[in-house]
């Protein structure tokens, strides 16, 4: 039993190289991050002129640094990139 709960706590941690630990500090911006975003959203819908850009762009800032961690990740374990991520060819 206590391995099992063990396993439901460091199984995804290890799956994205992480310890448990790391992946709380990873998980808990991403969600401070989130909240922020939302309050501006918030604000934005009362008040269209404050935060006109603020929510998406912390937004796409977020899903950057995912795509940009996840592409890290597939590197170091020779993975290959997955096609989203990978860049344009140069013309």
């Amino acid at each position: 039993m206590i391995q099992t709960l063990r396993t439901m706590f460091t199984a995804h941690p290890s799956s994205v190289n992480e310890s448990y630990g790391q992946h709380f500090g990873v998980a808990l911006s991403y969600a401070a991050r989130l909240f922020a975003a939302g309050f501006c959203a918030l604000v934005h819908a009362i008040l269209p002129f404050a935060f006109e850009k603020t929510a998406s762009g912390m937004i796409r800032g977020m899903v950057a640094d995912m795509d940009r961690r996840a592409g890290a990740r597939a590197v170091q374990h020779g993975d290959a990139v997955p096609a989203a991520m990978r860049r344009p060819e140069a013309a």
